[in-house]
């Protein structure tokens, strides 16, 4: 099933059509009328007030949304007003001129929204004090439908009928269509906290387990580092769990990184050796929240923990353009690349944690061209890759408030090391290159 954002095609192009549609009916409307030179200015005015107005009505419906609304559809539209209520009737903007009409269309637009169809109320079927002189002819109320539910109401006064009822129609479909979008935005917002909390779900009791059982043991011969070993526990749950945000900078998530590894060698007894090679350029990018963690977690769990004589993590984030590299890797047992296919339903299996979760929260996020690579073979380790655009529209960090930390990703003494760290032993060529995804 082809996706955008993880959403199927097929839901997004109905939409797309009818922006398409909406600009073709205001075309043929003045195309009767002027010839093809006025005809192409009106097609790119049109295709420029739809831009502009389109995330305004991505952002919700309330007062301050409704004004922009309104303001963009009249002139969209040029006719006398353009008014918006929400679903029960109540204006929330009016736009134009004929503003003191709207009481008397108060039971049209009741009928409108309890009959989910368009309402046309004719200028003499109205009380008016300026009969003649009123610009007001024709009222169109089109109910503003988003699955089967009435949302809100458009109101567009012109001063014809049959040219007005088409428009109405039309500009009512565009906005219908961008309710729906808004729809979808929610939804893929929940969908990617559901996701965070299976992750956070997926973080291995055991860990927690075996750190505090580490931190107890070291409490009677180290107190010292029992002391800054719990301090590291605390700031990882700390990370871990926080309640906001779905996004954070590449230097929250290291340091994170730096903890977990810090007490997995504690555990080890020396048995792991951690590399980092950290260009500074790529800290500010901004990447999904618990990203690169389950990757880590997946390295010591699976390639190194079954080797007796221990192994090496090596992670490096490299400046790549207009993108950055992040890659995992360790040099443990490795798998039969012909595994990745069962490793890639691992977030409804509980084999590798995350990694499946990982591939398709990256595709939601950046495209599916942003999948997980995966380098295996048995005996050879693993190399994970995450290729992150540096600068995604509408993608920004959510920033915890540690007081007590600095911003920038620390050069702690012991097995992490960053910014420029030498990183040589890193595995050669390897064997079963495969997208996830």
């Amino acid at each position: 099933m082809d996706a955008v954002s993880g959403f199927p095609l097929a839901q997004i192009i109905p939409w797309g059509v009818a922006a398409v549609l909406l600009v073709v009916v205001i075309v043929l409307l003045v195309k009767q009328r002027k010839p093809a030179s006025v005809v192409e200015d009106a097609m790119l005015q049109a295709v420029h007030r739809m831009s502009k107005a389109a995330p305004n009505l991505r952002s919700g419906l309330d007062e301050d949304a409704a004004d922009k609304i309104t303001t963009q559809l009249l002139q969209m539209l040029d006719c006398v007003a353009v008014g918006i209520t929400d679903c029960e009737g109540t204006l929330l903007s009016w736009d134009g001129e004929a503003n003191e009409h709207y009481v008397d269309l108060v039971d049209a637009i009741g009928a409108a929204i309890r009959k989910h169809r368009r309402e046309v109320v004719a200028h003499d079927r109205m009380p008016c004090n300026h009969r003649g002189t009123c610009r007001m002819k024709t009222a169109v109320i089109v109910p503003l439908l988003v699955e089967g539910e009435t949302e809100a109401a458009l109101i567009v006064v012109g001063r014809t009928r049959g040219r007005l009822v088409q428009m109405a129609d039309a500009v009512a479909q565009f906005v219908c269509t961008q309710f729906e979008l808004s729809r979808l935005d929610e939804s893929k917002q929940q969908l990617q906290q559901a996701e965070i909390k299976a992750l956070r779900a997926q973080i291995s009791p055991h860990f927690v387990y075996n750190a505090l059982n580490t931190i107890s043991a070291l409490i009677r011969t180290d107190p010292e580092e029992a002391r800054e070993l719990l301090q590291d526990f605390a700031d990882f749950t700390r990370y871990s769990f926080r309640s906001s945000g779905m996004f954070t900078s590449l230097a929250e998530e290291l340091r994170n990184i730096d903890r977990y590894l810090t007490i997995e060698n504690a555990r080890f007894g020396g048995r792991l050796e951690v590399r980092m090679k950290i260009a500074p350029e790529v800290l500010s990018v901004v990447v999904p929240f618990l990203i690169i963690q389950p990757l880590v977690e997946n390295a010591v769990k699976h390639g190194l923990a079954s080797k007796p004589s221990g192994g090496c993590v090596t992670v490096i984030a490299q400046d790549h353009g207009a993108e950055a590299l992040i890659s995992v890797e360790d040099d443990g047992i490795g798998m039969d690349p012909r595994r990745l296919n069962d490793v890639k339903n691992a977030h409804s299996t509980g084999a590798h944690v995350g990694l499946g979760n990982i591939s398709q929260r990256m595709q939601q996020v950046f495209g599916n061209d942003y999948a997980v690579m995966v380098e295996t073979a048995p005996g050879a380790g693993m190399k994970v890759t995450l290729r992150v655009p540096k600068f995604v529209p509408g993608v920004r960090p959510n920033m915890p408030d540690y007081s007590s930390e600095e911003a920038d990703v620390p050069a702690q003494s012991g097995p992490a090391q960053l910014n420029g760290a030498d990183v040589s032993g890193v595995n050669g060529s390897r064997s079963g290159i495969l997208p996830m995804g």
